[in-house]
């Protein structure tokens, strides 16, 4: 059944790259009105995350807010899809790394790096910086149950030439490039729901108290990487500025959470300026009135 569903689906989904840019955003804009007004795709949840975080904003804001989330939400899931035939020159033009010698410089330190990034601007576009990183690139996934679409986002984000690490197995994997002085930059989501269960940390996270994700700072102190901030900017419609903000290039010296608690910071700097462009449909907050296991450090 798997097998059937990917070849039903993929040849549409390259039908879609293939489409020339303004037909392609003219598809994302029906496709928001489907998935907004007709399917109502997690508008609860939405919803119920901008008031939680935004208690200030009126009714109005929120929806505002909403509502330029959704389209955002399609134009990125599209671009997902084009990334299945767009070109490099296009990709480089359209994810534009605004700071590259800076971000070379760190490169030349002759220490792996570890991007840091939120579910915010175009996280499926981070693959660009393969085609101007002096080191190879490593990203880092959640692996997709259907094994056909798995290879299809592995043929994907890989088409440049990065590497895909699924996150059950990151820490072997960097660790065996550390012991095999294999110099990479690896790029890793960090603000994901960790299993409430096995986390050792909780913190405000716009304000609100929730377990965090420690998945960076542990390899960051653990393996003594320099540990950058991916800053998403989107400029205008299918154009990214990105800029490479240092967290330290000294993880082992520094103190308990201090990654963990910058890299939030500048994440929520960025949800505070331009909210519609932060992923709400992901249920962020959910822990957030659950009891705290014994042990785990509150700040």
């Amino acid at each position: 059944m798997q097998l059937v569903i990917y070849r039903l689906v993929y040849p549409i989904l390259w039908a879609i790259s293939k489409l020339p840019w303004r037909l392609f955003y003219f598809l994302s804009d029906c496709v928001y009105v489907l998935v907004y007004y007709i399917i109502r795709y997690r508008r609860k949840t939405v919803i119920q995350n901008l008031q939680l975080v935004f208690p200030e904003k009126s009714i109005e804001e929120i929806n505002k807010i909403r509502k330029a989330f959704y389209k955002h939400m399609c134009d990125m899931f599209l671009e997902m899809i084009k990334s299945l035939s767009i070109s490099k020159e296009d990709l480089i033009k359209r994810y534009k790394v605004v700071n590259l010698e800076e971000f070379h410089e760190y490169e030349k330190k002759n220490k792996s790096i570890i991007t840091m990034m939120g579910h915010y601007g175009s996280f499926e576009w981070s693959n660009a910086i393969d085609l101007v990183s002096l080191n190879p690139c490593v990203g880092i996934y959640k692996k997709i149950e259907n094994k056909y679409f798995d290879r299809l986002a592995h043929r994907i984000r890989g088409r440049f030439g990065s590497r895909l690490i699924a996150s059950s197995k990151v820490a072997r994997q960097i660790i065996k490039d550390k012991q095999e002085n294999n110099i990479c930059g690896y790029g890793m989501i960090s603000d994901q729901t960790p299993k409430i269960n096995s986390t050792k940390y909780w913190t405000d996270f716009m304000g609100v108290k929730v377990p965090i994700f420690m998945g960076g700072e542990f390899l960051a102190q653990r393996l003594d990487v320099i540990v950058l901030y991916l800053h998403v900017e989107k400029v205008k419609r299918g154009h990214y500025e990105v800029r490479f903000i240092p967290i330290t290039e000294n993880s082992k010296e520094e103190d308990p959470y201090y990654v963990t608690k910058k890299y939030l910071r500048l994440l929520e700097a960025q949800i505070h300026e331009k909210p519609e462009f932060y992923l709400w449909t992901h249920k962020r907050w959910k822990h957030r009135n659950a009891e705290i296991p014994e042990g785990v450090t509150v700040e």
